[in-house]
């Protein structure tokens, strides 16, 4: 069965870094869209970036672009999101997503494959 697991999350201070790894398998992960949403507590969940099968192309929400990064390995079927400049706003558990077809990269409803969650708090 598909598994997306996520890792690299943590604390750090308000203007540090952290990159967050998904880890896939059980899929053709080079055929994928793969994304990244994060729900903060209290609120709905939220589009981060997205790339597609190659990397070539990139989608990010306002919020992050400028700061964030998603990159992927189809070698070691892994999609990456470095964020750095972190604000307290930032704070909340970052998902990753996969799907073969995605129309609109931003909705969530489009993902078929879900990670389990990690958490990244950015203390001011």
């Amino acid at each position: 069965q598909v598994q997306l697991v996520e890792s690299g999350g943590g604390q750090v201070q308000a203007g540090g870094s952290l990159r967050l790894s998904c880890a896939a398998s059980g899929l053709s992960f080079s055929t994928y869209i793969m994304g990244w949403f994060r729900q903060a507590a209290g609120k709905e969940r939220e589009f981060v970036a997205a790339t597609n099968w190659d990397g070539s192309s990139t989608n990010y929400a306002d919020s992050v672009k400028g700061r964030f990064t998603i990159s992927r390995d189809n070698a070691k079927n892994t999609v990456y999101l470095q964020m750095n400049s972190l604000e307290p706003e930032d704070t909340a558990v970052y998902y990753c997503a996969a799907d073969l077809f995605v129309v609109a990269l931003t909705t969530d409803d489009e993902y078929d494959y879900w990670g389990q969650g990690t958490q990244v708090t950015v203390s001011s």
